[in-house]
């Protein structure tokens, strides 16, 4: 069973930078894909981005297009999300999740994928 953990969240000021982990373990297979998503108090969980399980396709919520970069490292088996000119309603809990389905594009929609880390907590204030 495919397991994931968030980390390098924290507190940050307005124009700042963070890079979120996602580290995946228990996968047998080959590919999976990875998706970002956050959550901020009284709202729904929201979109964020992804990178898809063969050929790095990525995609962004408009939201962040321009300031979030999702890479993967395969050798460490991590997917980083690169944070920059960090804003305050981009105070959430950050989530990942992952899904096996080989595909080059991805979605950024959390039907689309059936594994979920536990959240790290990002704060953007000063």
């Amino acid at each position: 069973q495919l397991q994931l953990v968030e980390s390098g969240g924290g507190l940050v000021p307005p124009g700042g930078s963070l890079r979120l982990s996602c580290a995946a373990s228990g996968f047998t297979g080959r590919y999976y894909a990875i998706g970002w998503f956050r959550q901020a108090p009284g709202k729904e969980r929201e979109g964020v981005s992804c990178i898809s399980s063969i050929a790095d396709g990525t995609n962004y919520a408009d939201s962040v297009k321009g300031r979030f970069t999702i890479y993967r490292d395969n050798a460490k088996n991590t997917v980083y999300l690169q944070m920059n000119s960090l804003k305050p309603e981009d105070t959430a809990v950050y989530y990942c999740a992952a899904h096996s389905r080989v595909q080059s594009v991805c979605y950024i929609t959390p039907e689309s994928y059936n594994y979920w880390g536990q959240g790290t907590q990002v704060t953007v204030s000063s």
